[in-house]
């Protein structure tokens, strides 16, 4: 049962909302900036999309450069070089205003400390927001923002040339891959504070991490294919027996002068990307070879050389890369062990959020199978205790079982009434109380249609031990009628006032002469009420009382019931009036 009337409590909180440290103040005092950084699921939720569209658009800067297969020489997409290079500009803005933001808060957290403190010189200041900052969030913001796919992809590589063009090829692979480890670590770390996401969303996103991996992996093995080939260039130009003058420094198709038929013709002599299966190639281009025959890397229609190369990614990322079938290069075969490892990683990751997912569906079920066991029995023993009859007990259950389909927390024994339909609750009600009604000395000889209709206005309540229900001196506005439980009635210093009332009793019957006199004061309590026990009852208040006392006028007259059963005569005034009144039909209205 519910506590629906007693010591009502309303916490309101009155403090600011907090960014961290900084309290933010009312919306008028903040820019749209403000507003938007103070709402940290949101602002988590942003940057965590963008930071996936920054690694989704690095990739591009791979598809760059292209092989003209007729020319055997390197050329650049410039078209493709714009649009990658604004799209990463723009993605960039949002690490600017991460880092901003995070200095600001700094700052702000800092000036809210020394508010008291007006003589702070700016080291100290300084010394304070370097405390305040998280350091690791804003290095790693900082190595994201670092230019490398801008300088190394664009200007660098279509610069590299001479004898020492295959070591620094080797620094610059490996720095592109070393550029995506802050990206992908700030994810990480942006993505830990999405705590209030559903599961649907985190298995989403488990997903896109997967497609994301299949693109990148896929972008590398277009680049690395196009590094394969050049490299067979640059081993045929050193070959002591093959040497042709100008050999390494014709490679780029924007060079002047251009490549000379002689050396086109000597690599694709010594580098040949077709010929007989059953024949041995001068270079082994390893799994580079599908992306170089399939023409993948000599055209220029990014659609398709985008979704080949996706292609390539998914399938071997799906099957942990073992129909990879490379040569005996060193980074080759590093770059088919990292898909390998990068599938496996991400399978073990996704099998373990679905694991998870699993064991959080089957506890939250057997959960609610142990909660709904308790409810039930506290329910059922409730019933037994109050010995309600068969056909009630079961239109109580079916009545919780239906709340219990729709939230299991909607029904329990502290708010039954609250769920029950209303014929349900109004018969519950009379079988509970109309015995403790009859007790009370000014409401024995009462007719029971008015029993019925104060029946009807009761509001079931639940009192924690200790509480105090009623102290002396306060106006008396209500009669409780104890359920389970007991109350302790005293007066201060007077033991001989003090007594105690159990199940079955009531306090408050000032309350009932108070409504026949039409006083327009309520009654002054003369003694403490206090719980000794937890306290289940209900309640008629004294508006309540007051709207039945006006619509039973002709059967409400307390005095001379009182009076009749204090000479030993059953008849009341409501008996005396319907022998000399008609009776006359009334509407009740319950609560």
């Amino acid at each position: 049962m519910s506590n629906l009337y007693v010591q009502p409590t309303i916490q309101v909180s009155l403090t600011p909302y907090t960014l961290g440290n900084i309290q933010l103040g009312g919306a008028s005092e903040r820019s749209r900036f403000d507003k938007l950084v103070a709402n940290i699921p949101l602002w988590n939720q942003i940057f965590v999309i963008s930071c996936v569209i920054a690694v989704s658009l690095d990739p591009l800067f791979f598809y760059i450069p292209f092989i003209d297969e007729d020319n055997k020489c390197l050329g650049m997409d410039k078209k493709l070089r714009v649009v990658a290079l604004v799209l990463r500009s723009l993605s960039d803005i949002t690490f600017i205003v991460h880092i901003i933001c995070q200095i600001r808060q700094a700052f702000k957290t800092v000036n809210s400390k020394l508010q008291t403190t007006r003589n702070s010189g700016w080291e100290s200041k300084a010394k304070a927001v370097a405390r305040n900052l998280s350091w690791r969030s804003v290095v790693t913001d900082v190595l994201a923002l670092l230019p490398i796919p801008q300088v190394l992809l664009v200007n660098v590589f279509f610069k590299m040339r001479g004898s020492g063009y295959l070591d620094n090829r080797k620094i610059l692979s490996f720095l592109l891959l070393a550029q995506y480890l802050p990206r992908i670590y700030r994810i990480h770390l942006s993505s830990k504070k999405l705590t209030q996401t559903g599961l649907w969303a985190k298995g989403a996103f488990n997903f896109f991490l997967y497609i994301l991996a299949s693109h990148v992996l896929g972008a590398y093995w277009y680049f690395f294919s196009i590094q394969r080939e050049t490299s067979c260039w640059h081993r045929a130009c050193e070959d002591p027996k093959r040497r042709i003058e100008s050999c390494m420094d014709n490679f780029y198709c924007d060079d002047d002068p251009t490549t000379t038929p002689r050396n086109t013709l000597f690599r694709k002599e010594f580098c040949p990307i077709n010929f007989p299966p059953n024949a041995t190639p001068p270079f082994d281009f390893g799994m580079f070879l599908d992306s170089l025959q399939s023409g993948n890397t000599a055209t220029l229609d990014f659609p398709m050389k985008f979704f080949y190369s996706f292609w390539w990614g998914l399938r071997n990322l799906s099957n942990f890369g073992t129909n990879l079938t490379t040569s005996t290069y060193v980074w080759e075969n590093f770059f088919a062990i990292l898909i390998s490892i990068i599938g496996l990683l991400l399978f073990l990751y996704l099998i373990g959020n679905v694991q998870t997912f699993m064991q959080l569906a089957t506890t939250k079920s057997e959960e609610t199978r142990q909660k709904i066991i308790k409810k039930e029995q506290a329910i059922e023993e409730w019933m037994v205790k109050n010995d309600l009859p068969e056909d009630m007990k079961n239109e109580i259950k079916y009545n919780i079982r239906q709340q219990w389909e729709e939230n299991i927390d909607a029904a329990d024994l502290e708010n039954l009434f609250s769920i029950l339909p209303w014929n349900t609750r109004k018969s519950l009600k009379r079988f509970l109380c109309m015995s403790t009604l009859r007790k009370v000395p000014m409401l024995k000889g009462m007719d029971e249609k008015v029993l019925k209709m104060i029946c009807d206005y009761l509001k079931p309540v639940m009192y924690a031990e200790n509480s105090v229900v009623v102290r002396m001196g306060e106006p008396l506005d209500l009669i409780l009628f104890i359920t389970e439980g007991s109350i302790w009635t005293y007066m201060p210093g007077g033991m001989q006032t003090n007594s105690v009332k159990t199940k079955g009793e009531f306090y408050g019957e000032e309350l009932l002469k108070w409504a026949s006199s039409s006083s327009p004061k309520l009654p002054i309590s003369t003694q403490n009420v206090q719980c000794h026990t937890k306290v289940e009852g209900f309640v008629l208040m004294s508006k309540d009382l007051t709207s039945v006392v006006s619509k039973c006028q002709l059967w409400w007259n307390t005095n001379d019931s009182h009076q009749g059963q204090g000479q030993g005569q059953p008849a009341t005034a409501a008996g005396g009036a319907e022998n000399s009144t008609p009776r006359i039909r009334y509407i009740m209205h319950p609560h």
